[in-house]
């Protein structure tokens, strides 16, 4: 169990140093991510993007296992 806190805990930490080169990817504002924005309210809900980092992560954890 401590083993896994800490591979997420540093996998936490090199999302978030990585953050300013990963929004330049595009995620979350594919085409089929749902945005809906009315006076004081905003729905947002990314379909596409779950759907390809799911895919992404099964390959990576498939790789690995």
């Amino acid at each position: 169990m401590q083993r896994i806190l800490i591979i997420t805990g540093i996998l936490i930490l090199v999302v978030g140093l990585l953050w300013p080169w990963l929004a330049n990817l595009g995620l979350g504002r594919l085409p089929g991510d749902i945005l809906i924005q009315r006076d004081g309210f905003t729905f947002y809900f990314p379909i596409t993007t779950m759907l390809i980092v799911s895919a992404v992560l099964t390959l990576i954890f498939w790789l690995f296992r």
